[in-house]
């Protein structure tokens, strides 16, 4: 397992929203993006999570509290071994969450290579 602090973990996550267009960004609507350091179940390990109302099924959509993309710190770290698996890895995990809010399901992901 590669250790970051947290830190260092999240200057990650800001490089890798950095990298995503412009265009994409500025259609991203009501949605914050945390980093925490494990996932809240005792479910399958994830790297990340999206909980919300994808762009494309909202209707009036006003009022509403923002989605949130979740990142999970030591789950991404375990299944790295090296700085640059852990800058591939977040990068893929921050893609895959951010396309869940822009309605693309992960069987479409999986045939893009986000998975």
């Amino acid at each position: 397992m590669l250790e970051l602090t947290e830190p260092e973990f999240e200057a990650l996550v800001a490089d890798a929203l950095d990298g995503i267009p412009a265009e994409l960004g500025q259609v991203m609507d009501n949605v914050v993006i945390m980093v925490e350091d494990e996932a809240p179940d005792d479910g399958p390990e994830l790297l990340g999570l999206y909980e919300g109302t994808p762009l494309t099924e909202r209707g009036d959509y006003t009022g509403v509290l923002p989605d949130v993309i979740r990142l999970f710190r030591l789950p991404i770290l375990r299944v790295c071994e090296t700085y640059d698996d852990a800058l591939d890895e977040v990068l893929v995990t921050v893609v895959h969450e951010i396309a869940h809010h822009f309605g693309i399901d992960d069987d479409r992901l999986h045939e893009l290579g986000w998975a």
